[in-house]
C-alpha cells in the first residue's frame, strides 16, 4: 500500500487530498498511468505532468524513479518564490 498526496490544483481536480492506494506501478510514471486511467477526474489532474512536481517520502524526485519501498508519494504543482 501506497499513500498518495495531492496539493493545491491536483486536490482540487481529483476531489480528494489523499488516498491509500495498492498498486503494481513500479515507477512514479506507472503510478500515474495508472491513475490516469481511473476516471475523468485524474486524467485531468495528470494531464501535463511537466506542471507537477513528486516527492517520494517527502523528498522531491523524478517520474523516473522506482516504487520500491516507498510509503508516500505526493503530488503538487511547482514551488513559486515571492
Amino acid at each position: 500500500m501506497v499513500n498518495v498526496l495531492y496539493f493545491a490544483w491536483v486536490r482540487e481536480r481529483i476531489g480528494l487530498p489523499r488516498e491509500e492506494i495498492e498498486t503494481k506501478a513500479e515507477t512514479v510514471a506507472d503510478l500515474v498511468a495508472e491513475l490516469s486511467g481511473r476516471d475523468a477526474r485524474y486524467a485531468a489532474a495528470f494531464a501535463d505532468v511537466s506542471a507537477l512536481r513528486v516527492a517520494l517520502d517527502q523528498q522531491l524526485s523524478e517520474f523516473s524513479a522506482p516504487l520500491n519501498g516507498v510509503r508516500e508519494v505526493a503530488f503538487f504543482p511547482p514551488m513559486t518564490g515571492g
